[in-house]
């Protein structure tokens, strides 16, 4: 069959083949399969399906149909939209109840995050608009598991509510279509109320500040230590633009 080159990523790549995505596997892939056979064996239908390893020692994923992102600015006006952010919402909270029941393999290798504890879920850690698929008015769910491991919660759900609202820099989001800076407070109760967010808008801000400073320094450090992917992140001004929007969130209302 014919491989399709899919629009994204930055370093692992991914390629169709029929119904199905192949991708370079690391020593986190047989945690990340573990976790996308549960949620199937669950019902949990926003994710892909594990089937294996291709004879390249490709993962083989199943293909969630609809349309991506890639790397278009600005984006689709389906990502602004405020259904759109609900479905995100929803997704999110139906993922958290379902994971909240799975306990990792013995020896479980993750991408990111630390060592799971009871506390903790398997968090996607990742579910930002450049990952998800859309089709016919509804979210097909998300795809690259990659980076998913031991996370609080609400900790998956600053990154998503991060970029989705969006909380980014005005210049960032701008970029990519969004111009309701004044409904972003109203976008961000939307989020939060449908998510079941039991705390308060600056709780959850609060959050929101400590994950995505993580997620900047994380980035330098890594290429710091010669990882080609975050190399590549800090040259585009990833973490500079992090913490601008980190600067901009002291003065968002709540």
């Amino acid at each position: 069959m014919t491989e399709e080159r899919l629009a994204g990523g930055y370093g692992d790549g991914a390629v169709r083949v029929g119904d199905t995505v192949h991708r370079r596997a690391g020593p986190w892939t047989p945690a990340v399969h573990a976790l996308l056979s549960y949620l199937a064996a669950q019902g949990f239908a926003g994710a892909p399906r594990p089937l294996g390893f291709d004879e390249q020692g490709r993962e083989i994923l199943t293909f969630l149909d609809g349309e991506t992102v890639g790397r278009r600015k600005p984006r689709p006006a389906w990502v602004h939209a405020d259904d759109t952010l609900i479905q995100v919402a929803a997704w999110m909270r139906e993922f958290h109840q379902v994971v909240a029941g799975f306990v990792p393999p013995p020896g479980a290798v993750w991408r990111a995050g630390g060592t799971w504890s009871p506390d903790l879920i398997i968090a996607h850690n990742d579910a930002t608009t450049h990952n998800a698929a859309w089709h016919e008015g509804r979210l097909t769910g998300f795809f690259d598991w990659d980076t998913a491991g031991p996370a609080r919660p609400e900790w998956d759900l600053a990154m998503t509510g991060y970029t989705w609202v969006p909380l980014h820099t005005r210049s960032i989001v701008a970029a990519e279509g969004f111009t309701d800076f004044a409904g972003r407070p109203r976008r961000l109760g939307l989020f939060l109320d449908t998510y079941g967010w039991p705390g308060t808008t600056g709780s959850f801000l609060a959050v929101v500040q400590a994950r995505m400073a993580a997620h900047a320094n994380g980035i330098r450090d890594l290429a710091a230590a010669g990882d080609e992917t975050s190399g590549r992140l800090l040259a585009q001004g990833v973490p500079k633009a992090v913490d601008q929007a980190l600067a901009d969130l002291a003065d968002f209302p709540h």
